[in-house]
């Protein structure tokens, strides 16, 4: 072969070697685009609508600029008499940018069997509960609602019933508490009055 035919055939190969590596992604190139698939979807919890216990859709970012607990309850589980602490503390912070939001749900025992009529009269009247309440939904599983699905893309599911959730001012989880953990208890309480002394943005 001579050097003209030789450097002709180096010059394609160079070519389609080069070609090659533009067509395929390096590994790193790789793990972003599967990371960033993987984490489409909203952003903040304030992207999201529930419906309230009232059948009214209502906004999540109605709550943007507050720190939130957000929780799934039961009206016949062993962490029901938590429905008090989980008012008192948002009795405590309300008037700071706190609320609580609870989410009933029948996921766990079936301890949450009533409609939405039992399940909004016995938060009233058993536990006087003036924080918003949700209907009920799936937190887990086919059918699991959005805002579980936003809750849980990055941190563990529930366990049981009253498994809380902190969500500081921008919508995004900061901390879960399991079952055990009370709404009043001290661990809860210094997270809560760190992010409400926070001064983050509120833009989701």
């Amino acid at each position: 072969m001579n050097s003209r035919l030789y450097a002709s055939a180096i010059l394609s190969l160079s070519s389609f070697l080069l070609a090659c590596c533009n067509a395929q992604p390096s590994a790193a190139e790789a793990r972003r685009k599967s990371s960033s698939e993987s984490r489409k979807g909203p952003e903040s919890l304030h992207e999201l609508k529930a419906r309230r216990i009232d059948g009214k859709a209502e906004p999540l970012s109605n709550y943007r600029g507050k720190v939130l607990l957000v929780v799934n309850t039961a009206s016949e589980c062993g962490y029901t008499y938590q429905y008090a602490g989980l008012e008192k503390l948002h009795q405590k912070y309300k008037d700071r940018g706190f609320a609580v939001l609870a989410f009933p749900s029948n996921d766990f025992g079936g301890q949450e069997p009533g409609s939405a009529k039992d399940i909004a009269k016995f938060c009233s009247s058993t536990f006087k509960v003036s924080f918003p309440v949700f209907d009920k939904v799936k937190t887990k599983g086919p059918g699991q609602s959005p805002v579980y699905a936003f809750l849980t893309r990055d941190h563990e599911a529930p366990k049981w019933n009253f498994f809380k959730y902190l969500v500081d001012k921008r919508g995004r989880v900061l901390k879960v508490y399991p079952s055990v953990v009370e709404p009043e208890s001290v661990e809860i309480q210094q997270s809560l009055e760190r992010e409400l002394k926070a001064r983050s943005s509120t833009k989701s």
